[in-house]
Parts: structure tokens; C-alpha cells; sequence
């Protein structure tokens, strides 16, 4: 039996390389990866990579099983695989195998831009707890005025890392849930009544009339209560503290019998505002964990970047969709459609 139909019954992109170092065979992942081109090539003119052509000459050469990373980019995505190259017996060549290893890097990344984003988070209100606490047993001992104003921003920098986190721990109970959906049946009218009662004060503080759409009719769909209730504090907050005084916030509820994008019975809620708006160019990434577009007014208004990433996984959850539309100038508008079709236990 030939190297070439032995490859094709692998299911991951393999070259078989023979004791001169050219290309016998291939099967089809490999070609669309290295080129139809490449057999009958010395697999150095083919894989241009150092850490890939020290691996397969020290196979050659040795006989034993080296690994590297190969690098590539498909539809202009970086592609991560790794190639193990495993040498015959009877020294006749070796097979190259190459692994998609995208995700685990990708996953190792997230992990690793987490890690820092949450210790960047924490460290500023930290510091500047601690330089205040250093202050106050010094320089402010006795003034009466600064140590007022100091414990004010130390209470305002102590929440802060509360509300943080609470998000934190929010994301990971949303996010240990994930496959599992919702059952029981909800009223979203009555959870957004309940939310608006908590919420009115901040708004009236502001100015920020606050208009409500179909919300006196009971609009019954499978959920978790004290998610969805989450996802209505979260988008409705946004739209106060990103709203300009004196403007609306408009929260409109609907059914749709037969949604397009889920084809089922759904259930809508708009939440739109009358802010500065998003650029386009942003809106991709708004739902990323810590994305912010303007850091330092995120900041100020208590935004711990975590809010729209909860929305998400909540939203997905649900098996529903969440869509952001927004112009310059013109305020945004946060749809969240949820299925609304009860799922009955067995």
C-alpha cells in the first residue's frame, strides 16, 4: 500500500518525507496547506519555517519524535498547528502531521488577557486606596476637609472593586450554566416593572425620562429570572449613564410570532437612548470582555467592562440574540430577542 493512500484515510494534514528529505506524498488537507505543488520538493523549499525544518531534520537524523509549531493564515485568520514529526523503524522517512491547535491558543490567550485585564482592573483603586490610607495617617492627619475628601474617593474606589467583582462572579455563574437552558416560565413586562421601580431614582437624578412599550402586558417566555432581570439593569443602566441629562430612554417590549433570525415565537426588548452614539468601527467588539471606548469616562461613571459580556452570555444562554445598532449623534438601540416557546418537561 502506497504512503499516499495511507495519508488520505487521516482526517488532519500529513506529508510523508522520505530518507533524501522530498516530498512522496500528501493528502488533501496538506495540499490545500503546502500546494499540490510541494510533492517531489525538498521539504525545506516547502516549509519555510526554522522551527519546523529543525524539527524534521532532527527526526531524520536521530530517528526520534520532535514537535513544533507551525504558523499559517486562512482567510486571513492566524492558524496555530502542531506538526509532530514521527520517524519509521526502518528509516525510510518520517510522517509530518500537523494538528489544529487554534482554539487552545486561542482559549490560553483569553485566559491570559483575562488575567491582566482583571489584576490592571483591581491594581488602580488598590493604589490608590493605599496612597490615601498613607496620607491620612500623615500629611492629612489632622485637616479635617482633606480627610473628608479622601475618604469620599476611598469609598467611591472601594465600590468600584465591589462592583467588579460582582460582575466577575455574575460572568462566572452565566458562564457555568452555559449549555444549560432555561425552563421556567418568566414574565418580562413584570421583571422589567421590578427592575424600573430600583432604577427610576438613578434616572430622575439625571434628568433621563424614561418611556416604557408594551410593558403592561404579560409576556410570558422560558427563562431565568434573576438573569433576564440582569440583562434589563444592565442595558438599562448603560443608556442612563451614557445619556446626556434631560434626554429619554425608551424600553419597548413586543412579540413577534415567528422571528426570522430564531423561527419561532419570540419576545423583543429595545432598550434605546439618545446619546452621543457608537462608531461602527466599535461595535463588533462591545460585547468583549474589559472593551471600552472611552476608558476614562467608563470609569467615571462606574462602568466595570464587564456589563455588555454578561448581557451576552445571558442572551446566549436564552438561545437568543442580542443586536446593537448605532449612529453618530444618534443614540444606540440594544435589541434583545428571546424565544418565547415554553419547553415542557418530558
Amino acid at each position: 500500500m502506497t504512503p499516499g493512500i495511507l495519508l488520505n484515510a487521516l482526517p488532519i494534514a500529513a506529508v510523508w518525507v522520505n530518507a533524501s528529505g522530498r516530498i512522496e506524498a500528501m493528502n488533501l488537507p496538506a495540499e490545500t496547506l503546502f500546494g499540490g505543488a510541494a510533492i517531489g520538493r525538498h521539504y525545506i523549499t516547502v516549509m519555510r519555517q526554522p522551527a519546523l525544518l529543525d524539527a524534521i531534520e532532527t527526526a531524520l537524523r536521530k530517528g526520534v519524535v520532535e514537535k513544533a509549531i507551525y504558523q499559517t493564515t486562512e482567510a486571513r485568520k492566524d492558524i496555530t498547528l502542531e506538526a509532530t514529526c514521527s520517524p519509521t523503524e526502518d528509516g525510510s522517512g518520517i510522517l509530518v502531521c500537523f494538528e489544529d491547535r487554534t482554539e487552545m491558543e486561542e482559549a490560553g490567550q483569553m485566559r491570559r488577557d483575562f488575567v491582566a485585564n482583571v489584576s490592571h482592573e483591581l491594581r488602580t483603586p488598590l493604589t490608590a486606596l493605599l496612597g490615601f490610607m498613607e496620607t491620612l495617617r500623615g500629611a492629612a492627619r489632622n485637616d479635617p476637609e482633606a480627610r473628608d475628601r479622601f475618604l469620599g474617593i476611598m469609598e467611591r474606589e472601594a465600590n468600584r472593586m465591589n462592583r467588579l467583582v460582582g460582575d466577575l462572579l455574575s460572568l462566572g455563574r452565566v458562564e457555568a450554566e452555559a449549555r444549560v437552558r432555561p425552563t421556567k416560565e418568566i414574565d418580562l413586562a413584570a421583571i422589567i416593572r421590578s427592575v424600573m421601580g430600583t432604577l427610576r431614582p438613578q434616572a430622575e437624578e439625571r434628568g433621563i425620562e424614561i418611556i416604557e412599550e408594551g410593558c403592561a402586558t404579560p409576556m410570558v417566555l422560558p427563562g431565568d429570572a434573576d438573569q433576564v432581570a440582569q440583562v434589563v439593569t444592565n442595558l438599562v443602566e448603560n443608556a442612563i449613564k451614557y445619556s446626556p441629562r434631560s434626554s429619554i430612554v425608551t424600553l419597548k417590549l413586543s412579540r413577534d410570532q415567528h422571528h426570522p433570525m430564531l423561527r419561532c415565537s419570540a419576545v423583543i426588548l429595545e432598550v434605546s437612548d439618545q446619546g452621543e452614539g457608537i462608531d461602527a468601527i466599535h461595535l463588533p467588539r462591545l460585547t468583549e470582555r474589559f472593551y471600552r471606548i472611552d476608558d476614562h469616562r467608563s470609569r467615571e461613571v462606574g462602568g466595570t467592562g464587564l456589563g455588555l459580556a454578561i448581557v451576552k452570555h445571558i442572551v446566549n444562554r436564552h438561545r437568543g440574540r442580542l443586536r446593537i445598532e448605532s449612529t453618530k449623534g444618534q443614540g444606540s438601540v440594544f435589541t434583545v430577542i428571546l424565544p418565547a416557546e415554553i419547553v415542557r418537561a418530558p
